[in-house]
């Protein structure tokens, strides 16, 4: 197999902005991503947050929030807003933020300002956006929901959000993740990934759609965004939803996926401090879908939970360890061949042992494949027989183990098919 040579799948380090601090402050963290093999870095809101202090209760998208901001400095905000692009620019690295364009907070000018671009109840007030977490419906008293579809004031309305966009494309972002994408409509996602295009025609769009009905994927897909997050961070490699959602989007849309994401617990915390096992989930996530994207602390083992209201600096964790050679491995390795870059078609392979988990990827041309093998058992090695697998292995050319510091590694001898606790085996061929 022949490494890629074509652009890669975005490999994104997720730099929670409550917890780097200040945005003078965040250059060893663009470093620190860098060294790890990441080239894209993606941002939460960093806009003046209303009442509430969440990130995602914006009260003006062309303000800088003050607890990102350096008072030592005489640089106003958005000269340090400037000066933290040019330095994620100059290390190679592109960067993300969110696009929160369903909802604002409740306290924000333009509940005013533009009272028609609201959704409104019976007695005239402002909506809540809410949603179903499980059974129960939740509702976020601190924002105001954004009438994308059919306010009477509509033009307008897309035109208020196409200059914002346009805004930070010129500043030097160069990829928005569309929060709750699936809540706008797919007319007005058109519109504005349409018109970025036609000034900055590089610019990504990626849809956090986690959640949401396959037919409103669809509807994303023929929008024409980029990439979608996937479920995949909540599979137990058992039951059949994930490769079977796989199978439904890939032909639409690429997808990304994450171990961890600043809406979950900390994996280390989830998994009680089991490192190996950290370890396999990132790998999986890597080589599973054709991005993968990592908040920042999830190298070092931090166990408490990023708050989009509460996280400061001080949060900051001793690390419990430091797996960054590890994952500087495992994204070489996604780097290196088209086949972990493409969302080819993904087939599961009976191992003949309950506690692997194997499973074969192709690239879209089905000229490259690769057979991955997961020792789910996180206390004992396990075994299973290659040569039982029939043509899976037939024809594969390079057996290889990602060893625990991240490195593709020859194993000729694995037709035994031993597996460490936790264990990662790539078999790579044509």
């Amino acid at each position: 197999m022949n490494p890629i040579n074509r652009p890669s799948g975005p490999r994104i380090y997720n730099l929670f902005p409550l917890l780097a601090g200040p945005l003078p402050q965040w250059a060893p963290h663009f470093e620190r991503a860098q060294r790890l093999g990441f080239d894209w870095v993606f941002t939460n809101a960093f806009h003046y947050a209303g009442y509430s202090g969440s990130l995602y209760s914006i009260k003006d998208y062309y303000a800088i929030d003050p607890r990102l901001i350096d008072d030592a400095t005489a640089d106003p905000p958005m000269a340090q807003l400037r000066q933290m692009v040019r330095q994620a620019d100059a290390l190679g690295l592109r960067l993300m933020m969110d696009l929160v364009i369903n909802h604002t907070a409740f306290d924000s000018p333009l509940v005013t300002e533009h009272p028609d671009w609201y959704k409104r109840g019976a007695d005239g007030k402002p909506l809540r956006p809410s949603a179903k977490d499980g059974d129960k419906k939740v509702t976020w008293g601190d924002l105001a929901e954004i009438d994308n579809a059919s306010s009477p004031d509509r033009d307008q309305l897309w035109r208020y959000w196409l200059q914002l966009t346009e805004h930070y494309a010129a500043l030097g972002f160069r990829g928005f993740r569309c929060d709750a994408a699936y809540k706008v409509p797919a007319e007005l996602w058109q519109f504005l990934i349409g018109r970025i295009r036609k000034s900055h025609p590089d610019t990504l769009f990626v849809a956090e759609s986690l959640g949401c009905p396959f037919e409103d994927t669809v509807r994303l897909a023929r929008a024409g965004f980029d990439f979608i997050f996937n479920s995949s961070k909540w599979w137990d490699f058992t039951e059949p939803w994930c490769l079977e959602q796989y199978r439904q989007t890939a032909p639409l849309v690429p997808s990304i996926s994450f171990a961890e994401s600043h809406d979950t617990e900390r994996l280390a915390a989830e998994l009680r401090g089991d490192k190996e096992a950290v370890k396999l989930r990132y790998a999986f996530s890597a080589l599973f879908s054709s991005g993968v994207m990592m908040p920042v602390g999830f190298e070092y083992g931090f166990r408490k939970r990023l708050d989009v209201v509460s996280t400061r600096p001080q949060d900051w964790e001793t690390p419990q360890w430091d797996i960054s050679e590890f994952i500087t491995g495992v994204n070489r390795v996604k780097n290196s061949y088209r086949v972990f870059n493409e969302e080819g078609p993904v087939e599961a392979v009976e191992a003949g042992n309950a506690q692997v988990f194997a499973f074969v990827k192709s690239s879209l041309d089905r000229k490259e494949k690769a057979l991955i093998l997961l020792n789910k058992d996180r206390r004992q090695g396990q075994t299973c027989r290659l040569a039982q697998m029939g043509y899976v292995f037939n024809g594969m050319t390079q057996v290889s183990d990602i060893s625990p510091d991240g490195q593709l590694q020859h194993t000729p001898d694995f037709q035994t098919g031993q597996l460490r606790p936790s264990g990662v085996h790539v078999i790579l061929g044509r």
